[in-house]
Formats: C-alpha cells, sequence, structure tokens
C-alpha cells in the first residue's frame, strides 16, 4: 500500500509540473536542489487530498512514508511530507525528536527543506513538550548548518507567540558570530518574529550585541521594528 501511494504521489506531482515553476524554482537557492516544478499551492493540495487518504494509519506508517518522501530528495516530496507530520501533533511522544533531529540531519539540505519542516513540526512539538528545549538548544553546537538552522527557525512560530523569549536569546547567543548565511538568517528570523510581542527585550539584546552581529542576522532581526529603533541599531555596523 505505501508504494503504491507514493508512486501515485510522484505520478501527481509530476503532472502537475509547469514551465513557469520550472524556469523560476532553481534561482531561489545557492545550493543545486532537486525538484519537479510544481507551484506550492498545489504541492499543498495534493499532500491534504492524500492525507485524507493515510490519516487511519498508524503513526509509524506515516512516519515511514515521510522518510521515504524525504529521502527522494526532491523538494516537492519533502513538502508533502512536511505537510503532513504536523497533522501527528496529537499523537508525539517525547521519543520522536530523535526521529525528527535524524531525518534533519540525514535528509535536510537546503533552507526550503529546512523551514518548510521545522516551522510547524519542531515548533509544534517543542510547544507540547517545552522540556525539550534544551535538545533544540544543543542542536546549535553541531557542525551540520542545517541543523543549526533547525535550532532557531523551529522558534519562529512560538517566537510569534511571546514564548521562549530565554531560550531565543540562548540560542542566538550560540550562532551570534556563525559565519554561514544560512543560520544568520535562521537566527535573524526569529528574532525578528520575537520582537513582534517583546520589542523592547529583542533591541536591547540587538543594541547589545550589534557590533558582533553580521549585518545580515542583524537587518533581519530589525525589519519590523520603528524606523528610529532600525537607525539606532545599524550606528557604527553600516
Amino acid at each position: 500500500m505505501s508504494t503504491q501511494i507514493l508512486e501515485r504521489i510522484r505520478a501527481e506531482l509530476r503532472a502537475n509540473a509547469d514551465e513557469k515553476t520550472i524556469s523560476n524554482y532553481q534561482r531561489f537557492f545557492k545550493e543545486t536542489v532537486k525538484f519537479y516544478g510544481v507551484s506550492l499551492g498545489a504541492v499543498d493540495k495534493i499532500a491534504n487530498n492524500y492525507w485524507k487518504e493515510i490519516k487511519t494509519l498508524d503513526k509509524q506508517e506515516i512516519f515511514n512514508l515521510c522518510e521515504d518522501l524525504f529521502r527522494s530528495d526532491y523538494s516537492e516530496e519533502a513538502a508533502v511530507a512536511s505537510v503532513w507530520t504536523p497533522k501527528l501533533t496529537s499523537q508525539f511522544e517525547p521519543a520522536d525528536l530523535a526521529i525528527f533531529k535524524r531525518w534533519i540531519d540525514t535528509y535536510i539540505n537546503d533552507w526550503a527543506k529546512c523551514d518548510g519542516f521545522c516551522n510547524h513540526t519542531i515548533g509544534n512539538f517543542v510547544q507540547k513538550y517545552p522540556e525539550s528545549i534544551n535538545e533544540i538548544i544543543n542542536w546549535t553546537t553541531l557542525t551540520n548548518r542545517w541543523m543549526k538552522r533547525a535550532a532557531a527557525v523551529s522558534l519562529v512560530l512560538p517566537a510569534r507567540k511571546g514564548q521562549f523569549l530565554k531560550e531565543i536569546f540562548t540560542i542566538s547567543d550560540r550562532l551570534l558570530t556563525d559565519k554561514d548565511d544560512m543560520v544568520q538568517k535562521g537566527y535573524g528570523w526569529m528574532l525578528k518574529e520575537a520582537s513582534k510581542l517583546h520589542q523592547d527585550d529583542v533591541f536591547q539584546y540587538i543594541l547589545k550585541h550589534r557590533k558582533e552581529m553580521p549585518r545580515t542576522a542583524l537587518r533581519y532581526a530589525i525589519e519590523k521594528m520603528p524606523p528610529e529603533m532600525k537607525a539606532e541599531a545599524m550606528k557604527k555596523v553600516v
């Protein structure tokens, strides 16, 4: 059954590829990515249609399907898996984090796969199991650039709700001077989301660290702040 589902999904993805998406897709990435050329809206529709068919399967069976989709390395297949996994949040167990970590470490190789999976799946997980935040923080010490970005972007949605501010600053401290622009953009984005409900706290953090914070991260972090705050944050930086 699993093989048949995967074959049908792949056939439908191929059938929904369009020339405009094919011609534009690669320009969003520095690395070479593997893709069919299907618009995000079409991918979401396909993922949600197949969810109706698989949602009664055992969680492990769904996880196996997701891993097969990630293993293919196609962007759209990873996106299908990333639509499915958050729908299992009510069934998440603490041990699932080790599975998710392995998927990130093994299969995630560009920002879209990282953000698509981590924003909702890991974001939901850490809200359900707040005690797991220390494991997420520890990802900042790993050498894999996508694991480090994952530590930050997994907190984007919780940050938007005002959660985990202390841990957000801890992650930012650990990634502060990282040379990788994908990591810089990741924690800058996390700080930007945190600033929506904790503007003064994030602003003070930025002022404290602006001399050492890479400009890429800083610009992301202050994006939603008032012009006067942006100007102050950028003093002696530009």
